[in-house]
């Protein structure tokens, strides 16, 4: 073989790696094969939520040991937020051009090497460096993970998986504050990162082997830069004014002039959508009611979930008097009854819709943060209420998320997978940021009173049943019919 011939293999066997690969025939002609893909997607779904939770239990170790302040080690976990938040929408669209299995595989592996880049870090600036990284791997992987459920299981079974991928999510989010510390314990922080480098390689090959090739994508066209260079920014400055505003003050320059820029942003974004060829994000997406209703709903449901995260520990801690190690295990309760209720909901789903399901379950949220106003004084009655939380907030994700992907045309799917994921992350800063506002108007300073922490907690929890509410109003809008899911035929 001479040069140009070894140079023709060698640039062939590139382009292999650019080429979504089809199954082996002896996976694909498995009767469970659809089964495969699901685990593929939930190990990334379990990480990505772990990884989310499993960071805030190191910040005062991060702290101790880089000798910075709090609120520079507070960028470790936002700069993966904004860069998450602000890329997966971007990702869902190239996904839908050149194969969402393509990018979910190498998503993992973007996810592996700044896992490990973290975890050898040697100062805190190269660890948020690194931490971006990491978001742009994660970033690949929640664009494409409901997008590849819908591509990869049968009609009748669509619902179950996404409830069964929103359970992966839940038991993700409830076990990192707890194997945080563990792992901390036993080696310091840079076991957390290091920990994803396994558990990555497994999720790799699994995917490169399980998940089948995309179908219906849409035609190769110029990507459309421009809108995600306005997008991003956009969406960085919203994200940062919203985490900032307690801390900075809510009328300071600062905040006013990162609210404006988003604005501005924003805008610009929008009419350079309405123009473009091949934009980005398909506005007229947000014309179909049952998509729009979803999405907003879907972002109220998060601000509640991450809203009571947040206050309740200071109630459980300052007015309670119990050890932060007792109100982690506590608060473990919602997340668990989330994910043991999202699986029966996506099933039930398949069968009466999605309306009768998100309707309930934001009813049922709404009435459970009502008790929580008025019973809470006792630890039982928390623990009891918070259970019924995650219930409530099960019965709603999974049919929800499934009616989203129902309702956006099948070329469209890592669109729409990446704009139901971006309204987690946008979900989860609002959630903090609004509840953190409210509970520290009422309840004051660390060193408040009971009575006065009490209140706080009361105030929260109104405002948090108030926006399950608005959430339950907008699931009333979708519609009456049932699911609407029609997943893409002959995969291999």
């Amino acid at each position: 073989m001479n040069r140009t011939e070894i140079a023709d293999h060698h640039r062939l066997g590139w382009r292999r790696l650019l080429v979504e690969r089809q199954r082996p025939p002896s996976i694909a002609a498995r009767p469970g094969a659809h089964w495969l893909v699901l685990a593929t997607v939930c190990i990334g779904a379990f990480m990505n939520q772990l990884d989310a939770s499993i960071v805030t239990v190191a910040f005062p170790t991060l702290q101790h040991d880089f000798h910075d302040s709090l609120g520079a080690v507070t960028w470790v976990g936002l700069s993966y937020l904004l860069v998450l938040v602000g890329l997966v929408t971007g990702v869902g669209r190239m996904a839908d051009m050149v194969g969402r299995k393509l990018l979910y595989t190498y998503g993992f592996v973007v996810f592996i090497v700044g896992s490990a880049l973290c975890g050898l870090a040697p100062s805190l600036d190269a660890l948020i460096a690194f931490r971006v990284l990491q978001a742009v791997g994660a970033a690949m992987l929640q664009a494409n993970s409901v997008a590849i459920i819908v591509l990869a299981l049968p009609k009748e079974k669509l619902g179950r998986g996404i409830g069964i991928q929103g359970a992966a999510q839940a038991l993700g989010l409830a076990l990192g504050p707890t194997v945080g510390g563990l792992l901390i314990a036993l080696g310091g922080w840079r076991l957390i990162f290091f920990v994803n480098v396994p558990a990555g390689i497994v999720g790799t090959v699994m995917a490169w082997y399980l998940i089948p090739r995309s179908r219906h994508l849409q035609e190769r066209v110029p990507f459309d830069w421009l809108g995600l260079g306005l997008f991003m920014p956009a969406v960085g400055a919203l994200l940062s004014a919203v985490s900032f505003g307690n801390s900075v003050g809510w009328t300071s320059p600062t905040i006013v002039g990162l609210f404006a820029a988003a604005a501005v942003l924003g805008a610009a974004f929008i009419r350079r959508e309405r123009h473009a060829s091949a934009p980005m994000l398909d506005l007229s997406l947000f014309k179909r009611v049952p998509f729009a209703a979803g999405i907003t709903s879907g972002l109220l449901s998060y601000v509640v979930l991450f809203g009571t995260l947040f206050v309740v520990p200071f109630y459980l801690e300052r007015a309670l008097h119990q050890s932060p190690e007792r109100s982690g295990l506590m608060l473990g309760v919602m997340p668990i009854a989330l994910g043991f209720t999202a699986p029966f909901a996506g099933r039930l789903a398949e069968r009466v819709g999605a309306r009768p399901l998100t309707v309930a379950g934001m009813a049922l949220s709404a009435a459970t943060m009502g008790a929580l106003v008025l019973a809470h004084g006792s630890l039982t009655a928390v623990m009891v209420e918070l259970g019924i939380l995650g219930i409530g907030l099960g019965m709603f994700t999974p049919p929800n998320n499934a009616a989203i992907m129902g309702s956006a045309p099948r070329e469209q799917s890592g669109v729409a997978s990446g704009l139901l994921n971006m309204t987690r992350g946008m979900g989860t800063a609002m959630g903090l940021a609004f509840t953190s506002l409210i509970f520290g108007l009422v309840a004051g300073s660390e060193h408040s009173s009971e009575i006065l922490v009490t209140r706080g907690f009361e105030a929260s929890a109104a405002f948090l049943g108030i926006v399950a509410l608005g959430a339950l109003v907008l699931a009333a809008l979708r519609g009456k019919s049932a699911l609407n899911l029609d997943p893409m035929a002959s995969a291999e």
